[in-house]
């Protein structure tokens, strides 16, 4: 296009000064024809696409939660049996009939308790029921002797049949039979989803450490594998140490249970034996339900001396016995082991509080080894003792403030009311 006059007239005056015009810059950021520029529809492509995998990963997590919590539970009981597998497979037996022959006896083990105990709660849950009649004609004689009124246990058992309440109770109970079915079936798949991934992580244990170390540099796989062994000799400490200290509660409190002549001692005793030791921090009080309600049902006091016997023991376990059994399993203090079992049950509930302490010990066993320590100088104060000599005491200063105020007094009436006025 040939250019207009105007134009011709400012390019000649323009090249008459030898001076250029400015060039204004396009507006809003656009191209030389105000186009978008070619970054801002990738940029904008990648920060959607990326918020999209973040929406999905975020989805895939809480969907997957479950799963990988039944991971976590079988990685650590594949830790707990590690040492007696190996052991076995030391001796010429293969791994994984090694595995199978640890998880058979403590599925047997297992099945055992929970049969007996079952079996103990249905002897007693029968004998209070047939007994009940007779507790409740007691309980309203006491009522009517202290407070002069005409109860009748026909009576009571009449209301209670017509009552609204229990009408409502019966319908609640017949309408959550499905999901009490339902949570059973869950909680069966889940431990037999646990079971296998516990099976496969014991069996194919160095396949596993050989393939996480084949992804690591040559250094870091030493640091993987001294991580997995100190996993494995905490972990097998906690179980042993536990498995102790559960035999020795067992065993005193059937000493209890049988001198008071409860009956089902020994089952009785290794519910307490095992559900105080392998339910951190109320396992001991929870455990301590059971005998005490048995014992009720034969004496109300033997209920009392039971419940001060778990107090008791309770005390000479965390104070006495824990620290002599776990000095070398378990070595952490005990404010700490309380502070992760708190963190663990609240990120992941009672799983948490299962498994907190062993990971807790391992991580301490691992970063212990990076951390450089000194030997401490023989300093009274480290012992939280003052050093002689090097500050007055208590009394010495006060010694000394009381002759200084007697020296200033003896000054001042030497003084004389001449002096002073002056």
């Amino acid at each position: 296009m040939a250019p207009t006059d105007e134009t011709g007239q400012s390019a000649q005056q323009s090249s008459a000064s030898g001076t250029t015009p400015p060039v204004r810059p396009p507006l809003g950021g656009a191209g030389a024809n105000g186009r978008m520029p070619r970054w801002l529809p990738r940029a904008m492509v990648l920060a959607l696409a990326l918020v999209a995998a973040f929406q999905l990963g975020s989805w895939a997590f809480h969907q997957l939660t479950g799963l990988l919590v039944n991971i976590l539970i079988a990685f650590f009981l594949a830790l707990a049996i590690e040492p007696a597998v190996s052991w076995m497979a030391s001796r010429g037996m293969r791994r994984g009939l090694a595995t199978f022959i640890v998880f058979i006896g403590v599925m047997i083990v297992s099945a055992g308790f929970v049969t007996l105990l079952g079996s103990v709660l249905a002897d007693q849950i029968i004998k209070l029921i047939e007994g009940f009649p007779e507790y409740l004609d007691s309980v309203i004689n006491w009522i009517n002797t202290h407070f002069k009124t005409d109860l009748k246990r026909v009576d009571i058992q009449e209301g209670l049949l017509r009552s609204d309440w229990l009408r409502n109770y019966v319908q609640n109970s017949a309408t959550g039979v499905l999901d009490v079915s339902a949570q059973v079936i869950g909680g069966l798949f889940q431990l037999l989803t646990i079971a296998l991934f516990s099976f496969y992580f014991a069996a194919d244990g160095p396949r596993l450490r050989r393939a996480i170390c084949s992804v690591l540099p040559p250094a870091r796989q030493a640091e993987a594998l001294r991580a997995w062994e100190i996993a494995v000799n905490k972990t097998g400490g906690y179980i042993y140490s536990r498995g102790l200290m559960a035999l020795i509660s067992g065993v005193a409190h059937f000493v209890l249970l049988q001198a008071l002549d409860v009956p089902y001692a020994p089952v009785l005793a290794v519910w307490v034996g095992l559900v105080s030791q392998f339910i951190p921090t109320i396992g001991t009080y929870l455990a301590g339900a059971l005998p005490m309600l048995i014992a009720f049902t034969v004496d109300p006091w033997y209920a009392l001396w039971v419940l001060i016997f778990v107090v008791i023991y309770q005390q000479f376990e965390n104070y006495v016995l824990q620290p002599k059994l776990t000095s070398k399993t378990v070595d952490i203090h005990p404010a700490v082991a309380f502070g992760s079992v708190i963190a663990g049950t609240a990120l992941l509930g009672a799983v948490g509080a299962l498994i907190a302490i062993p990971a807790i010990a391992t991580l301490q066993a691992f970063l212990g080894a990076y951390v450089k320590r000194y030997d401490v100088t023989d300093d009274p104060r480290v012992h939280g003792h003052r050093r002689r000599g090097e500050g007055p005491g208590l009394h010495a200063r006060a010694k000394e403030l009381w002759e200084r105020r007697r020296r200033e007094a003896e000054r001042h009436e030497d003084r004389g009311p001449g002096q002073n006025s002056s």
